[in-house]
C-alpha cells in the first residue's frame, strides 16, 4: 500500500503543470469562462434560490471524470476570498460541490445580502491552469 502510494505522489509531482503543494494542475483553454447565469447581479430573491451555472470554451464532467477541457463547478457563497487555488477545494458550508456535472441547484440561504462565485475544478475538485472563475455576484434574499 505505501509503495503505491509512493508511485501515486512520484507520478504527481512529475507533471509539466504543478501546484505548490506537487498536485498536477489541469490545464483550461483559452478564453474558458465561467458565468452565473441566473439569479443576476443585484437581484432580489426568495430562498431556495435557484442557481443556474454557466460555461465557456469548456465541457461539464463529474468530479472523477479525465477529460480534456472539462470540470465540474463549486459554488462559492459568502467568502471575501477565493480557498488556494493550488489546492483541491474542500467542500464546506461556504464551497459546494457539483461533482456530478450539475449545472443548476436550488439552495437555502438566509434572508439579506450574499454573494455568489463559480470556480471550476478538474477531476480532483483542483482548480484549472488558468483557473476558470466567475465575477462575483451579490444578491439580497428576502
Amino acid at each position: 500500500m505505501k509503495t503505491a502510494l509512493s508511485l501515486i505522489i512520484l507520478s504527481l509531482i512529475a507533471s509539466p503543470l504543478v501546484a505548490v503543494d506537487g498536485l498536477p494542475k489541469t490545464p483550461s483553454p483559452k478564453g474558458a469562462k465561467a458565468y452565473i447565469i441566473s439569479p443576476r447581479d443585484g437581484a432580489t430573491v426568495k430562498s431556495p434560490v435557484r442557481v443556474r451555472f454557466g460555461l465557456i470554451g469548456m465541457g461539464v464532467a463529474p468530479a472523477g471524470v479525465d477529460i480534456p477541457d472539462t470540470g465540474h463547478h463549486h459554488l462559492i457563497i459568502d467568502l471575501d476570498e477565493l480557498p488556494s487555488l493550488d489546492l483541491p477545494l474542500p467542500a464546506t458550508d461556504n464551497i459546494r460541490h457539483f461533482g456530478k456535472g450539475q449545472t443548476e441547484e436550488k439552495i437555502e440561504l438566509s434572508p439579506g445580502r450574499h454573494t455568489l462565485q463559480l470556480v471550476l475544478g478538474d477531476k480532483i475538485h483542483l482548480p484549472h491552469s488558468p483557473a476558470v472563475i466567475s465575477k462575483k455576484i451579490t444578491i439580497t434574499v428576502e
